[in-house]
């Protein structure tokens, strides 16, 4: 082999480890569809998890993508089953729900359900309306639409604006604390396919009535007021001394055959210390005791 051959070789193998290393660095940065996570469903499980994807990518070490921001009626749990049982050994997936799924939705379906937390369902109405206390009963009493006028609580003679989003309902739980069927809510009322839009709508009419999940954020400028119920707030601690009767169940699921890091995943946002703050602002009441307690 000639000198000449030898350095050629030689410059060659040079360029080849410069221009590797930028590509490897890149490939790190940039992780490949098999190296990612990914979690999707209800708009008000994600919340949870968007405050928590940091943790949640160091706990795993892995990549987390997530999908949720913005689902609408009827698409955010069932986006997120079927975003479980994508699940493979090269496509790790689970899912968020916002209600409980009955045990034979459960069996058929081949999930596994994994309890976060219990979230208030907040009765709502604009922040132009006197009102600041209803009882069960009287938001009941809307929402069948026994009771038309705020008038008859004390309030200004405006007919009651009922707004609603009756999402999931084959369901059980969530707005079924309220009322146990579609069919008993009033008929003359607005209906909503997003918690987004029931916001703009409260905020549109004075006189509104509706209701929302307590980890949607309203921000500064909203013209929402939440009532209380009974006298009592949506709190953590009033669902949990069982005094505030309107909530949902917040859950993950997945298919029978969840890997390592999905669980690792599900494990922090169950048990893990951050989740503690997250549930504390949301005023959502943790169904599993934090790591290193015992019930």
């Amino acid at each position: 082999m000639t000198k000449t051959l030898k350095d050629l070789i030689g410059y060659c193998a040079v360029f080849l480890v410069a221009i590797s290393a930028p590509v490897a660095t890149l490939h790190a940065e940039h992780p490949t569809e098999d190296t990612v996570i990914t979690g999707a469903g209800a708009h008000f499980a994600w919340v949870i998890f968007d405050s928590l994807q940091a943790d949640l990518e160091k706990v795993s070490g892995r990549t987390i993508k997530l999908h949720g921001r913005n689902s609408a009626l009827g698409m955010g749990c069932n986006a997120g089953i079927k975003t479980a049982l994508e699940n493979t050994p090269d496509h790790e997936t689970f899912g968020f729900v916002c209600c409980p799924l009955s045990d034979e939705e459960v069996t058929s379906k081949k999930l596994k359900v994994y309890p976060v937390a219990l979230e208030p369902i907040y009765i709502i109405v604009n922040k132009a309306n006197p009102i600041t206390d209803i009882s069960e009963d009287e938001a009941r009493a809307v929402m069948r639409g026994d009771t038309v006028n705020w008038k008859e609580f004390g309030g200004a003679d405006e007919p009651v604006v009922l707004v609603t989003r009756l999402h999931c309902k084959k369901r059980p739980g969530h707005w079924k604390t309220i009322l146990p069927d579609a069919k008993l809510f009033r008929q003359q009322r607005l209906n909503v396919k997003s918690a987004a839009d029931m916001v703009q709508r409260i905020s549109d009419f004075e006189s509104s009535f509706g209701h929302i999940g307590s980890t949607w954020e309203f921000g500064p400028e909203s013209k929402i007021k939440v009532l209380s119920v009974n006298g009592i707030r949506p709190t953590a601690e009033n669902l949990r001394l069982k005094k505030y009767p309107f909530f949902r169940n917040l859950s993950v699921v997945t298919n029978q055959s969840p890997s390592e890091d999905v669980k690792k995943i599900i494990k922090e946002v169950q048990a893990g210390p951050a989740f503690r703050k997250v549930a504390q602002k949301y005023n959502l009441l943790p169904l599993q005791e934090p790591e290193g307690q015992s019930p």
